[in-house]
């Protein structure tokens, strides 16, 4: 019986395993409505729970400005008008787990970004005052101690830009003013790797990166290929190539439709791809046809059938799915997403329970 963190660490690799690894997402009204339901002890998490493989945190702070306070710009009984230290404008909602409403960037070219933002993404002498090196310590230490999988996570340099300029300002200007994008990527690459060598100098390696990167819609990346090769690729196969030179592998979040990006997210170093989101067009069947042999996956799971508490539907996509991806090893168990608070415990268990008992490989 493997432990956890050598599961895991050889289906990154591809090599054999006693069964499938396992790790998931749940939202925090699901993880209430458990443990209000007397599922769960409220000491015991969700994850510890169900035996989850992996830990991963995400530690390090990437706003620009870290000594500009937050402002409440307008606020209602369900949303807050905030705006934040790189100069973004979100609406956050009280109610349930979402992520905000994006209403308006003051970067939004070359001129506002060197303005407002570059200046303190630069600066070396903060690098410590981004990281929870706390959370990183105690977190590493109980995976050592339970031999539990530790991943650090943090976004790269697409989620980066995202959140300081929006979508639709950086893919503007990745057309019409690339030389600002790559400047930004250049800036945002520099910064992701000052981060990791700096917790890791001070407190020792994860067991893997996890990188944040959602490029992708319904049925369409947010860019072409052509165009990610260009501009974004280079910052990957640097940060990438970072984790790979400390010995770790490279696992990539990215939800929507993301699959014409992935010949070159596996050129640039890419490990493993996550989340395979079924509703945005991913196939996590032709994925593992296509790119099984050179990397290992994690979910394509539909979240919609969880949701229906069927526990027909749910098999039934368990045994289509399970044998064909467990082969050759490289596949992790999780949802295409999250689970939201509409999935019962008891599903939720039946799933896993039957989905592990399909992934056991046979001697």
């Amino acid at each position: 019986m493997l432990t956890s963190k050598e599961r895991i660490s050889r289906i990154l690799g591809l090599k054999p395993v006693d069964h499938i690894g396992f790790h998931d997402f749940f939202w925090g009204e699901t993880r209430e409505k458990w443990r209000s339901e007397n599922h769960i002890d409220k000491n015991v998490s969700v994850n510890d729970y169900f035996k989850d493989d992996i830990v991963d945190i995400n530690i390090f702070n990437m706003v620009a400005d870290l000594d500009f306070a937050e402002q409440i710009v307008e606020e209602t009984e369900e949303t807050k008008l905030v705006r934040n230290g790189n100069g973004s404008l979100l609406r956050w909602y009280k109610k349930g787990s979402s992520t905000p409403e994006h209403v308006d960037y003051l970067v939004k070219d070359m001129a506002s970004w060197e303005d407002r933002v570059r200046a303190h993404l630069i600066k070396t002498d903060n690098l410590k005052k981004r990281i929870d090196f706390q959370k990183y310590r105690e977190t590493k230490t109980e995976c050592e101690k339970r031999n539990l999988f530790f991943a650090l996570g943090t976004a790269n340099v697409f989620e980066s830009m995202m959140a300081v300029c929006g979508h639709e300002n950086m893919l503007l200007g990745m057309a019409l003013e690339p030389d600002w994008v790559k400047d930004m990527c250049s800036v945002y690459s520099d910064l992701i790797i000052n981060l990791i060598e700096t917790v890791i100098a001070e407190e020792g390696k994860p067991d893997a990166v996890w990188y944040f990167e959602d490029m992708g819609y319904k049925f369409k990346p947010f860019m072409s290929p052509a165009m990610y090769k260009e501009i974004i690729w280079p910052a990957h196969k640097r940060t990438f190539d970072y984790a790979h030179s400390l010995g770790l592998p490279v696992i990539v979040h990215s939800c929507g439709f993301v699959e014409p990006l992935v010949p070159g997210l596996i050129e640039a170093g890419m490990n493993c791809l996550h989340p395979l989101e079924i509703k945005a067009g991913m196939d996590l069947l032709k994925m593992k046809k296509m790119y099984g042999a050179r990397i290992s996956f994690m979910g394509g799971i539909d979240t919609r059938n969880l949701v229906s508490n069927d526990k027909n539907i749910i098999k039934a996509e368990l045994e289509e799915k399970i044998p064909a991806v467990m082969k050759g090893s490289g596949y992790i168990l999780h949802s295409d997403h999250s689970v939201p608070s509409e999935v019962n415990f008891e599903t939720y268990k039946y799933f896993l329970e039957t989905a592990l008992k399909l992934g056991t490989y046979k001697l």
